[in-house]
C-alpha cells in the first residue's frame, strides 16, 4: 500500500498489515483463482477512467473509510480515494462520504468488497453509539467481547472505538480471563488465579464471578478486574458495596439497551455487550459512478 494509505490507517489505530491481509483475502474471494471481474472486463474499456461517490443510504455512524480506500488501492494502485467525513461522524441518508477516482474497471471490481467492509464496520459503530448514548451521564462505559466475525476482529473492534465504545481483550494472548471452566479444571477460583499469575506474571488477569462471595474471594486472591456474569442490578449493587475500589467491575450477560441505564446506575465501571459485534445490522452505503 502507498505511504499515505498506511499513514491514514495508523492514524486511526488500525494495523496496516492486518488490514492488507483482510482486504487481499476478500478481493481474492470475489475474483476467484483467475483474478477476473468478467462483467467489468467485458463491458468497460481498459483505458476508461471515472469517479465515483460513496453515499450513505441510511443514517448512522460511519467507520471504515480508510479501509475502503485500501480496498480500492489494492485493486489498482492508481486509484485515489478522498474521505469527506471522518470515521466516527454521524451521517445522514444521501450524504457523500468519500470520492474515489481511477480506472473504471478497478472501481467496479473493488466496489462490493469496499462496501461490504464499510457497511459492516459502520453498522457496528452505529450500534455502539446507541449504547454509548444510553450510558451517558453514568461512569459506565460499553465494552465489546471476542464474539466477532472470524477474521474481522481488528476491524470490528476498531468500529466499536469509532462508535464511542472501548475494547476489552483482543484475544486469548493479551489478557487472562478466568471463567467457570477454568475454575473447575484448576480446582477452584483462587487456585486458577494463582496459576495464571505464576505462569504469566505480567499479563492482566480478569475473573468471572457470579456471586458476591466469588467477587470477594477474587479480590482477596489479588484480582483487580471482575466480570459479574448474569447478575441482577440488586446483586451488582451488593458486589459494588463489597468490593469497593479494590477492583474494576464489569456487568455482562444478556444486557439490552432497555436496561442499560439501570445496570449503569449500580456503580459498575463497564457493561460488555457481545451484540455490538455479533448482531449489529449494517448501515447501507452505496457507490454511485458520476456521469
Amino acid at each position: 500500500m502507498k505511504k499515505a494509505t498506511v499513514e491514514a490507517l495508523v492514524a486511526v489505530g488500525l494495523p496496516p498489515l492486518d488490514v492488507e491481509l483482510i482486504v487481499r483475502r476478500a478481493l481474492e474471494e470475489d475474483l476467484g483463482p483467475g483474478g477476473l471481474d468478467v462483467t467489468s472486463i467485458a463491458t468497460i474499456p481498459e483505458d476508461q477512467v471515472g469517479t465515483a461517490e460513496l453515499v450513505a443510504r441510511a443514517d448512522g455512524v460511519v467507520a471504515g473509510l480508510p479501509v475502503a480506500a485500501a480496498v480500492f488501492e489494492l485493486a489498482d494502485p492508481s486509484t485515489r480515494c478522498e474521505a469527506l467525513v471522518p470515521d466516527g461522524a454521524w451521517v445522514a441518508r444521501d450524504d457523500v462520504l468519500a470520492t474515489v477516482a481511477g480506472p473504471t474497471r478497478a472501481l467496479l471490481t473493488a466496489e462490493r468488497t469496499a462496501l461490504n467492509l464499510l457497511c459492516r464496520m459502520s453498522g457496528v459503530a452505529t450500534h455502539t453509539r446507541e449504547w454509548a448514548d444510553a450510558l451517558a451521564g453514568s461512569k459506565a462505559q460499553v465494552l465489546d467481547t471476542r464474539k466477532t466475525t472470524p477474521g474481522l476482529r481488528v476491524l470490528e473492534k476498531y468500529a466499536v472505538r469509532a462508535g464511542g465504545g472501548a475494547n476489552k481483550r483482543m484475544g486469548l494472548y493479551d489478557v487472562a480471563m478466568i471463567k467457570d471452566n477454568h475454575k473447575l479444571a484448576a480446582g477452584g477460583l483462587t487456585a486458577a488465579y494463582q496459576r495464571v499469575r505464576e505462569a504469566f506474571p505480567d499479563v492482566p488477569v480478569q475473573v468471572e464471578v457470579t456471586t458476591v462471595e466469588e467477587a470477594v474471594e477474587s479480590v482477596e486472591a489479588g484480582a483487580t478486574f471482575l466480570l459479574c456474569d448474569n447478575m441482577t442490578p440488586a446483586a451488582l449493587r451488593d458486589v459494588v458495596a463489597a468490593v469497593g475500589d479494590r477492583a474494576e467491575l464489569e456487568a455482562t450477560g444478556g444486557l439490552t439497551l432497555e436496561v442499560a441505564a439501570e445496570y449503569a446506575a449500580t456503580g459498575v465501571d463497564y457493561l460488555s455487550v457481545g451484540a455490538l459485534t455479533h448482531s449489529s445490522p449494517i448501515v447501507d452505503i452505496a457507490m454511485d459512478l458520476r456521469e
